[in-house]
Protein backbone atom coordinates (compact mmCIF):
# COMPACT_ATOMS: atom_id res chain seq x y z
CA UNK A 1 0.00 0.00 0.00
CA UNK A 2 1.31 3.31 -0.01
CA UNK A 3 2.81 4.74 2.61
CA UNK A 4 2.31 8.25 4.42
CA UNK A 5 -1.25 9.89 5.78
CA UNK A 6 -3.15 12.77 4.72
CA UNK A 7 -2.94 13.99 1.34
CA UNK A 8 -0.29 12.62 -1.49
CA UNK A 9 -1.16 15.08 -3.84
CA UNK A 10 2.31 16.99 -5.03
CA UNK A 11 4.19 14.09 -2.85
CA UNK A 12 6.55 11.48 -4.19
CA UNK A 13 4.29 7.96 -3.33
CA UNK A 14 6.06 5.13 -2.30
CA UNK A 15 3.54 1.78 -3.13
CA UNK A 16 4.22 -2.05 -4.39
CA UNK A 17 5.51 -2.68 -7.88
CA UNK A 18 6.13 -5.69 -10.10
CA UNK A 19 9.19 -4.77 -11.37
CA UNK A 20 10.55 -6.62 -14.82
CA UNK A 21 14.75 -6.15 -14.41
CA UNK A 22 15.29 -8.41 -17.57
CA UNK A 23 14.03 -10.70 -19.70
CA UNK A 24 11.54 -14.01 -19.01
CA UNK A 25 12.94 -13.95 -15.06
CA UNK A 26 10.42 -13.74 -12.58
CA UNK A 27 8.85 -10.20 -11.66
CA UNK A 28 10.39 -8.64 -8.38
CA UNK A 29 7.43 -7.31 -6.38
CA UNK A 30 8.92 -4.36 -4.16
CA UNK A 31 8.32 -0.99 -3.00
CA UNK A 32 9.13 2.24 -5.57
CA UNK A 33 9.25 5.63 -5.88
CA UNK A 34 6.15 7.42 -7.45
CA UNK A 35 7.07 10.96 -8.55
CA UNK A 36 4.20 13.92 -8.27
CA UNK A 37 2.52 14.16 -11.85
CA UNK A 38 4.32 16.80 -14.12
CA UNK A 39 1.86 19.78 -16.22
CA UNK A 40 -0.52 17.74 -18.15
CA UNK A 41 0.04 14.19 -16.35
CA UNK A 42 -2.45 12.37 -14.57
CA UNK A 43 -1.78 10.09 -11.31
CA UNK A 44 -3.65 7.39 -10.57
CA UNK A 45 -4.47 4.76 -7.91
CA UNK A 46 -4.47 1.27 -9.71
CA UNK A 47 -7.18 -0.97 -8.23
CA UNK A 48 -7.13 -3.84 -10.85
CA UNK A 49 -5.16 -4.74 -13.82
CA UNK A 50 -4.98 -8.08 -16.12
CA UNK A 51 -2.49 -9.36 -17.88
CA UNK A 52 -2.37 -9.96 -21.35
CA UNK A 53 0.11 -12.09 -23.61
CA UNK A 54 1.24 -8.53 -25.35
CA UNK A 55 3.19 -8.54 -21.32
CA UNK A 56 4.57 -11.81 -21.87
CA UNK A 57 5.32 -10.88 -25.28
CA UNK A 58 7.75 -7.67 -24.09
CA UNK A 59 8.31 -9.31 -20.74
CA UNK A 60 10.20 -12.51 -22.78
CA UNK A 61 12.05 -9.95 -24.50
CA UNK A 62 10.59 -10.69 -28.15
CA UNK A 63 10.12 -6.79 -29.31
CA UNK A 64 13.05 -5.10 -30.90
CA UNK A 65 13.10 -2.59 -28.25
CA UNK A 66 13.99 -4.50 -24.71
CA UNK A 67 13.73 -2.04 -22.67
CA UNK A 68 14.52 -2.41 -19.07
CA UNK A 69 13.74 -2.39 -15.70
CA UNK A 70 10.55 -1.52 -16.34
CA UNK A 71 7.00 -1.88 -15.18
CA UNK A 72 4.80 -3.65 -17.57
CA UNK A 73 0.86 -4.17 -17.55
CA UNK A 74 -1.42 -2.28 -19.72
CA UNK A 75 -5.06 -3.69 -19.18
CA UNK A 76 -6.07 -2.07 -16.14
CA UNK A 77 -8.87 0.45 -13.93
CA UNK A 78 -8.22 2.86 -11.02
CA UNK A 79 -9.10 6.22 -9.55
CA UNK A 80 -7.25 9.37 -10.26
CA UNK A 81 -5.23 10.26 -7.42
CA UNK A 82 -3.46 13.97 -8.60
CA UNK A 83 -3.38 15.88 -11.83
CA UNK A 84 -0.82 17.91 -12.89
CA UNK A 85 -1.15 21.48 -14.34
CA UNK A 86 -3.32 22.06 -17.44
CA UNK A 87 -5.34 18.70 -17.04
CA UNK A 88 -8.78 19.92 -17.72
CA UNK A 89 -10.58 16.97 -18.38
CA UNK A 90 -9.54 14.65 -15.43
CA UNK A 91 -10.17 14.98 -11.70
CA UNK A 92 -9.05 13.76 -8.33
CA UNK A 93 -11.61 11.20 -7.84
CA UNK A 94 -12.63 9.75 -11.44
CA UNK A 95 -12.35 6.37 -12.31
CA UNK A 96 -10.54 6.14 -15.45
CA UNK A 97 -9.16 2.96 -17.47
CA UNK A 98 -4.95 3.77 -18.97
CA UNK A 99 -5.43 4.29 -22.59
CA UNK A 100 -2.21 2.59 -23.68
CA UNK A 101 -3.70 3.96 -27.46
CA UNK A 102 -3.17 7.34 -26.54
CA UNK A 103 -5.58 9.91 -27.86
CA UNK A 104 -3.99 13.28 -27.55
CA UNK A 105 -6.10 14.98 -30.32
CA UNK A 106 -3.13 17.98 -31.30
CA UNK A 107 -0.57 15.39 -32.97
CA UNK A 108 0.14 15.03 -36.69
CA UNK A 109 -1.69 11.69 -36.67
CA UNK A 110 -4.62 12.51 -34.55
CA UNK A 111 -5.43 15.44 -36.29
CA UNK A 112 -5.05 13.27 -40.03
CA UNK A 113 -8.12 11.09 -38.70
CA UNK A 114 -6.47 8.09 -41.02
CA UNK A 115 -6.18 5.72 -37.92
CA UNK A 116 -6.08 5.74 -34.29
CA UNK A 117 -2.70 5.98 -34.32
CA UNK A 118 -1.35 9.15 -32.07
CA UNK A 119 2.13 10.61 -31.56
CA UNK A 120 1.85 10.48 -28.20
CA UNK A 121 1.50 6.31 -28.27
CA UNK A 122 4.66 5.85 -30.81
CA UNK A 123 6.59 7.76 -28.14
CA UNK A 124 5.89 5.31 -25.54
CA UNK A 125 6.21 2.52 -27.48
CA UNK A 126 10.11 3.57 -27.99
CA UNK A 127 11.60 5.04 -25.16
CA UNK A 128 9.57 3.60 -21.78
CA UNK A 129 9.48 7.67 -20.46
CA UNK A 130 7.62 10.41 -20.39
CA UNK A 131 7.25 12.89 -23.41
CA UNK A 132 7.03 16.14 -21.12
CA UNK A 133 10.61 15.84 -20.09
CA UNK A 134 11.60 12.47 -21.23
CA UNK A 135 12.29 11.40 -17.61
CA UNK A 136 10.37 8.24 -16.08
CA UNK A 137 8.32 8.95 -13.10
CA UNK A 138 9.51 5.65 -11.27
CA UNK A 139 12.69 4.74 -9.50
CA UNK A 140 13.85 2.25 -7.00
CA UNK A 141 13.72 2.54 -3.26
CA UNK A 142 17.60 4.05 -4.06
CA UNK A 143 17.06 6.10 -6.88
CA UNK A 144 17.80 4.39 -10.21
CA UNK A 145 15.00 4.88 -13.27
CA UNK A 146 12.14 2.46 -13.73
CA UNK A 147 11.12 2.50 -17.51
CA UNK A 148 7.17 2.90 -18.34
CA UNK A 149 5.56 0.63 -20.74
CA UNK A 150 2.88 1.28 -23.36
CA UNK A 151 2.46 4.58 -21.18
CA UNK A 152 0.30 2.94 -18.24
CA UNK A 153 2.78 0.66 -15.96
CA UNK A 154 -0.29 -0.76 -14.32
CA UNK A 155 1.38 -3.36 -12.76
CA UNK A 156 2.27 -0.58 -9.90
CA UNK A 157 -0.21 0.41 -7.33
CA UNK A 158 0.41 3.64 -8.21
CA UNK A 159 1.22 5.02 -12.11
CA UNK A 160 1.68 8.18 -13.85
CA UNK A 161 -0.04 9.00 -16.96
CA UNK A 162 -0.11 11.29 -19.64
CA UNK A 163 -3.33 13.02 -19.91
CA UNK A 164 -3.89 11.58 -23.65
CA UNK A 165 -3.65 7.99 -21.85
CA UNK A 166 -6.25 8.14 -18.92
CA UNK A 167 -9.37 7.58 -20.66
CA UNK A 168 -12.24 8.53 -17.90
CA UNK A 169 -15.35 6.28 -17.66
CA UNK A 170 -18.95 5.84 -16.24
CA UNK A 171 -17.88 5.34 -12.20
CA UNK A 172 -21.15 3.33 -11.85
CA UNK A 173 -19.01 0.14 -13.80
CA UNK A 174 -17.33 -2.38 -11.75
CA UNK A 175 -13.64 -1.31 -12.32
CA UNK A 176 -12.70 -5.31 -11.40
CA UNK A 177 -14.44 -6.19 -14.75
CA UNK A 178 -14.02 -2.89 -16.96
CA UNK A 179 -9.89 -3.15 -16.89
CA UNK A 180 -10.16 -6.05 -19.12
CA UNK A 181 -10.85 -3.69 -21.55
CA UNK A 182 -7.75 -1.96 -21.24
CA UNK A 183 -6.21 -4.07 -24.05
CA UNK A 184 -7.19 -8.00 -25.21
CA UNK A 185 -10.88 -7.43 -25.18
CA UNK A 186 -11.35 -4.43 -26.91
CA UNK A 187 -8.42 -5.62 -29.21
CA UNK A 188 -10.97 -8.61 -30.56
CA UNK A 189 -14.06 -6.92 -30.83
CA UNK A 190 -13.14 -3.81 -32.52
CA UNK A 191 -11.06 -6.13 -34.86
CA UNK A 192 -14.44 -7.76 -36.05
CA UNK A 193 -16.31 -4.32 -35.52
CA UNK A 194 -13.83 -1.41 -36.88
CA UNK A 195 -11.01 -3.27 -38.77
CA UNK A 196 -12.67 -6.22 -40.57
CA UNK A 197 -16.07 -4.26 -40.35
CA UNK A 198 -17.88 -7.99 -39.91
CA UNK A 199 -21.47 -7.76 -41.76
CA UNK A 200 -24.63 -9.18 -41.12
CA UNK A 201 -25.06 -12.73 -42.41
CA UNK A 202 -21.76 -13.69 -43.09
CA UNK A 203 -19.06 -16.21 -42.72
CA UNK A 204 -16.19 -15.73 -40.42
CA UNK A 205 -13.09 -17.74 -39.61
CA UNK A 206 -11.18 -16.99 -36.16
CA UNK A 207 -7.53 -19.00 -35.65
CA UNK A 208 -6.52 -19.26 -31.96
CA UNK A 209 -9.15 -18.97 -29.44
CA UNK A 210 -7.59 -16.98 -26.54
CA UNK A 211 -8.99 -14.20 -24.81
CA UNK A 212 -8.09 -11.43 -27.91
CA UNK A 213 -9.71 -14.50 -30.58
CA UNK A 214 -12.48 -15.10 -28.34
CA UNK A 215 -13.71 -11.43 -28.24
CA UNK A 216 -13.48 -11.43 -32.00
CA UNK A 217 -15.58 -14.46 -31.77
CA UNK A 218 -17.92 -12.41 -29.79
CA UNK A 219 -18.25 -8.79 -31.80
CA UNK A 220 -18.36 -10.92 -35.08
CA UNK A 221 -21.58 -12.86 -32.87
CA UNK A 222 -22.93 -9.07 -31.90
CA UNK A 223 -22.16 -7.63 -35.71
CA UNK A 224 -24.42 -10.33 -37.14
CA UNK A 225 -22.49 -12.92 -38.38
CA UNK A 226 -24.71 -15.88 -39.45
CA UNK A 227 -21.05 -18.69 -39.38
CA UNK A 228 -18.39 -18.36 -37.38
CA UNK A 229 -15.73 -20.88 -37.35
CA UNK A 230 -12.96 -21.23 -34.91
CA UNK A 231 -9.87 -22.87 -35.09
CA UNK A 232 -7.57 -24.03 -32.58
CA UNK A 233 -5.46 -27.08 -31.12
CA UNK A 234 -7.09 -27.29 -27.53
CA UNK A 235 -10.58 -29.31 -27.61
CA UNK A 236 -11.72 -27.60 -24.37
CA UNK A 237 -10.86 -24.06 -26.10
CA UNK A 238 -13.02 -25.08 -29.17
CA UNK A 239 -15.73 -26.35 -26.70
CA UNK A 240 -15.80 -23.27 -24.31
CA UNK A 241 -16.15 -20.95 -27.48
CA UNK A 242 -18.93 -22.69 -28.72
CA UNK A 243 -20.89 -22.62 -25.49
CA UNK A 244 -20.48 -18.98 -24.34
CA UNK A 245 -18.85 -16.58 -27.14
CA UNK A 246 -21.35 -17.76 -30.45
CA UNK A 247 -18.71 -20.27 -32.37
CA UNK A 248 -21.00 -22.25 -34.75
CA UNK A 249 -18.22 -24.42 -35.82
CA UNK A 250 -14.91 -25.74 -35.03
CA UNK A 251 -12.28 -27.34 -36.26
CA UNK A 252 -8.90 -28.85 -34.57
CA UNK A 253 -6.06 -29.13 -37.21
CA UNK A 254 -4.87 -32.23 -35.47
CA UNK A 255 -8.06 -33.99 -36.66
CA UNK A 256 -8.59 -33.14 -40.53
CA UNK A 257 -6.53 -34.75 -43.17
CA UNK A 258 -6.72 -31.83 -45.80
CA UNK A 259 -5.05 -28.13 -44.63
CA UNK A 260 -7.40 -26.08 -42.48
CA UNK A 261 -7.84 -23.59 -45.30
CA UNK A 262 -9.02 -26.36 -47.87
CA UNK A 263 -11.35 -28.01 -44.95
CA UNK A 264 -12.61 -23.73 -44.29
CA UNK A 265 -12.97 -23.73 -48.06
CA UNK A 266 -15.22 -27.16 -48.12
CA UNK A 267 -17.43 -25.54 -45.38
CA UNK A 268 -18.07 -22.17 -47.42
CA UNK A 269 -18.58 -22.32 -50.91
CA UNK A 270 -14.83 -21.34 -51.46
CA UNK A 271 -14.16 -19.72 -48.09
CA UNK A 272 -15.15 -17.24 -45.41
CA UNK A 273 -15.89 -13.25 -46.13
CA UNK A 274 -13.82 -12.64 -43.10
CA UNK A 275 -10.81 -14.32 -41.26
CA UNK A 276 -8.49 -13.30 -38.23
CA UNK A 277 -5.24 -14.34 -36.97
CA UNK A 278 -4.92 -14.44 -33.34
CA UNK A 279 -1.97 -16.52 -32.79
CA UNK A 280 0.99 -14.42 -34.25
CA UNK A 281 2.32 -17.14 -35.56
CA UNK A 282 3.39 -16.92 -39.69
CA UNK A 283 2.52 -19.96 -40.74
CA UNK A 284 -1.00 -19.30 -39.48
CA UNK A 285 -1.20 -15.76 -40.84
CA UNK A 286 -0.83 -16.97 -44.27
CA UNK A 287 -3.47 -19.75 -43.49
CA UNK A 288 -6.53 -17.09 -42.36
CA UNK A 289 -5.75 -15.34 -45.70
CA UNK A 290 -5.85 -18.28 -47.56
CA UNK A 291 -9.19 -19.04 -45.97
CA UNK A 292 -10.98 -16.04 -47.12
CA UNK A 293 -12.80 -15.81 -50.56
CA UNK A 294 -10.42 -14.58 -53.76
CA UNK A 295 -12.84 -11.96 -54.61
CA UNK A 296 -13.60 -9.67 -51.69
CA UNK A 297 -12.19 -11.52 -48.64
CA UNK A 298 -10.88 -9.74 -45.80
CA UNK A 299 -8.13 -11.48 -43.49
CA UNK A 300 -6.76 -9.59 -40.46
CA UNK A 301 -3.41 -9.85 -38.88
CA UNK A 302 -4.25 -9.12 -34.95
CA UNK A 303 -1.53 -11.76 -33.12
CA UNK A 304 1.94 -10.00 -32.44
CA UNK A 305 5.27 -11.74 -34.52
CA UNK A 306 8.26 -11.92 -32.72
CA UNK A 307 10.11 -8.77 -34.30
CA UNK A 308 12.83 -11.72 -36.03
CA UNK A 309 10.02 -13.35 -38.21
CA UNK A 310 8.25 -12.15 -41.29
CA UNK A 311 5.52 -12.84 -43.84
CA UNK A 312 5.82 -13.79 -47.65
CA UNK A 313 3.32 -13.62 -50.06
CA UNK A 314 2.58 -13.60 -53.61
CA UNK A 315 0.41 -10.18 -54.97
CA UNK A 316 -1.70 -12.89 -56.58
CA UNK A 317 -3.04 -13.59 -53.55
CA UNK A 318 -4.74 -10.17 -53.56
CA UNK A 319 -5.33 -9.92 -57.29
CA UNK A 320 -9.20 -10.26 -57.23
CA UNK A 321 -9.97 -7.65 -54.31
CA UNK A 322 -8.88 -9.51 -51.29
CA UNK A 323 -7.84 -7.00 -48.33
CA UNK A 324 -4.81 -8.00 -45.92
CA UNK A 325 -5.03 -5.58 -42.93
CA UNK A 326 -4.10 -5.02 -39.58
CA UNK A 327 -4.24 -2.47 -36.84
CA UNK A 328 -3.55 -1.72 -33.06
CA UNK A 329 -6.48 -1.76 -30.05
CA UNK A 330 -9.26 -2.97 -32.60
CA UNK A 331 -9.47 0.36 -34.48
CA UNK A 332 -10.34 2.23 -31.56
CA UNK A 333 -9.48 5.33 -29.75
CA UNK A 334 -8.31 5.36 -26.23
CA UNK A 335 -10.06 8.24 -24.84
CA UNK A 336 -13.20 8.21 -26.87
CA UNK A 337 -13.79 4.95 -27.38
CA UNK A 338 -13.02 3.26 -24.21
CA UNK A 339 -16.18 5.19 -22.25
CA UNK A 340 -18.28 3.63 -25.53
CA UNK A 341 -16.93 -0.02 -24.70
CA UNK A 342 -17.81 0.69 -21.05
CA UNK A 343 -21.84 1.88 -21.52
CA UNK A 344 -22.09 -1.33 -23.83
CA UNK A 345 -21.14 -3.54 -21.44
CA UNK A 346 -23.58 -2.12 -18.99
CA UNK A 347 -26.33 -2.21 -21.34
CA UNK A 348 -25.10 -6.15 -21.65
CA UNK A 349 -23.78 -5.99 -25.39
CA UNK A 350 -20.52 -6.93 -24.18
CA UNK A 351 -20.29 -9.59 -21.36
CA UNK A 352 -16.58 -9.15 -19.71
CA UNK A 353 -17.34 -11.87 -16.90
CA UNK A 354 -16.74 -14.87 -19.41
CA UNK A 355 -13.26 -13.74 -19.70
CA UNK A 356 -12.22 -13.57 -16.04
CA UNK A 357 -11.05 -17.27 -15.24
CA UNK A 358 -8.87 -16.29 -11.86
CA UNK A 359 -8.53 -13.20 -9.39
CA UNK A 360 -5.14 -13.13 -7.63
CA UNK A 361 -3.90 -10.48 -5.04
CA UNK A 362 -0.70 -8.42 -6.73
CA UNK A 363 1.68 -10.14 -4.73
CA UNK A 364 1.06 -13.23 -6.64
CA UNK A 365 1.59 -11.72 -10.21
CA UNK A 366 4.24 -14.45 -11.12
CA UNK A 367 1.55 -16.87 -10.61
CA UNK A 368 -0.52 -15.56 -12.72
CA UNK A 369 2.32 -14.80 -15.64
CA UNK A 370 2.65 -18.94 -15.47
CA UNK A 371 -1.26 -19.82 -15.79
CA UNK A 372 -1.06 -17.92 -19.23
CA UNK A 373 2.07 -18.35 -20.17
CA UNK A 374 0.86 -22.38 -19.38
CA UNK A 375 -2.38 -21.62 -21.41
CA UNK A 376 -4.68 -22.34 -18.12
CA UNK A 377 -6.04 -19.32 -18.17
CA UNK A 378 -7.76 -16.19 -20.00
CA UNK A 379 -7.58 -13.40 -18.02
CA UNK A 380 -6.39 -13.48 -14.03
CA UNK A 381 -7.06 -10.10 -12.93
CA UNK A 382 -5.16 -9.21 -10.10
CA UNK A 383 -6.56 -6.86 -7.23
CA UNK A 384 -3.93 -4.05 -6.52
CA UNK A 385 -5.52 -2.50 -3.31
CA UNK A 386 -4.98 -5.07 -1.09
CA UNK A 387 -2.41 -7.80 -0.48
Amino acid sequence: MATGGGSTVGQVITCKAAVAYRAGEPLSVEDIRVAPPNPGEVRVKITHTSICHTDLYFWLGQDKYRIFPRILGHEGAGIVESVGQGVTSLQPGDHVIPAWQAECGKCFHCKAGKSNICDVFLHHLEKGVMPSDKKTRFSTMDGNPIYHFFGTSTFSQYTVLDEACCAKVNPKAPLEKICLLGCGVATGIGSAWRIGKVSPGSSVAVFGLGTVGLAVVEGAKTAGASQIIGIDLKPEKLHLAKEQFGLTDTINPKEVSKPVEQVIADMTNGGVWYGFDCTGKVEVIYSALESTQKAGGVSVIVGLVPSTEKVSFHPEELLFGRTWTSGLFGGFKGRTDLPLLVEKFLDGTINLDHYITHNLPFSKINEGFQLLQEAKCLRAVLYTDKQ
